[in-house]
């Protein structure tokens, strides 16, 4: 059966998320994933800084098409007045639900103490949830981690807090700082952060089919599901998920033609919002994605990189 997901005032069609990437879930790929039965889609995260100091890049992250609606937009910082300031500033944006980013590893983010450095600080972590939660009337929710470390993991009591300041719903990434992306996600800290709080829990880490997206609601209880490396090249993910959620039945990998035909649909939107120039070159690792494991794929990806033009672009497809 098809599970609804309520956060805050916004009802989810179904429970599977696109997690926030970075370089990954812009305006093309969230619109396929969209359409391929993803209930909530999140955006790249966006700094509060750069909104702040009205950085040119930011305006084309923060852009939403009423189609692809419900969207929840991630924010990244550590300030909590700006970060409440900048919240209120963007609530009129087509944004349903703002997310805070506490759970990114990369070097550049934790150094600045943001990101999942945010793990290492509770009560800043309650200081920006409470202040972003009283400056907006849209639901806000939490992205952590299991903690910074193995010794001081603390999902459940940054969870705790985060609840108490007046966050809609908190997603756990089952893996530390330290872990980044590598290892085995820890799903128990997911159960365990259910337990503790009573505000949507939304497990993230290891999902990678329909078998395992089951197996994480079973094991945690939790309410969600958050897709994020597995969606790369794969946005058929989410509508395979559902039906097997609804039905039990497991669908075949799409096919060639299939995958073909993704690509082409892909860099089309590429072009129509990015430009053919960038467009072309941002759908190199996208082709990556879409054709790993696949026969010549690695051929593929070596002539990818020459690729500067959607004729280009077809060709090549062709060929595989």
């Amino acid at each position: 059966m098809r599970v609804r997901l309520t956060i805050g005032n916004v009802t989810l069609e179904n429970n599977l998320i696109l997690a926030p990437m970075a370089g990954v879930t812009d305006l093309p790929f969230r619109l396929l994933c969209k359409e391929q039965g993803a209930g909530l889609l999140c955006t790249e995260m966006i700094s509060a800084k750069a909104i702040h100091f009205k950085n040119k890049n930011t305006k084309s992250l923060m852009r939403i098409l009423p189609e692809e609606r419900p969207v929840s937009l991630q924010l990244f910082g550590s300030e909590p007045d700006l970060m409440a300031e900048i919240a209120a500033q963007i609530e009129d944006e087509p944004f349903d639900i703002l997310d805070i980013n506490m759970g990114c590893p990369v070097p550049k983010v934790v150094n600045n103490q943001e990101g999942s450095a945010l793990m290492k600080n509770p009560k800043l972590v309650g200081e920006i949830v409470s202040k972003m939660a009283s400056a907006i009337k849209k639901p806000l929710t939490v992205k952590i981690r299991k903690g910074f470390t193995e010794g001081s993991v603390n999902a459940v009591e940054i969870a705790k807090i985060i609840e108490a300041s007046g966050a809609a719903a908190i997603a756990v990434h089952g893996r530390t700082r330290e872990q980044y992306y590598a290892g085995k996600a820890d799903w128990d800290i997911i159960r365990q952060v259910k337990e503790a709080v009573s505000i949507p829990v939304i497990g993230n880490g290891d999902v990678n089919s329909p078998e395992s997206a089951k197996r994480l609601i079973e094991e945690t209880g939790c309410d969600g599901i958050m897709i994020g490396r597995a969606a790369r090249g794969n946005p058929w993910i989410f509508g395979r998920i559902n039906r097997f959620l609804e039905t039990g039945v497991k669908e075949e990998e799409p096919g060639v033609q299939e995958v073909k035909e993704m690509i082409l649909k892909h860099a089309r939107l590429q072009i129509e919002y990015k430009g053919e120039y960038t467009g072309m070159r941002e759908m190199r690792k996208h082709v990556a994605w879409y054709t790993a494991g696949m026969p010549h794929s690695a051929s593929v990806r070596r002539q990818v990189n020459e690729v500067e033009t959607y004729e280009q672009l077809e060709k090549l497809v062709e060929l595989f």
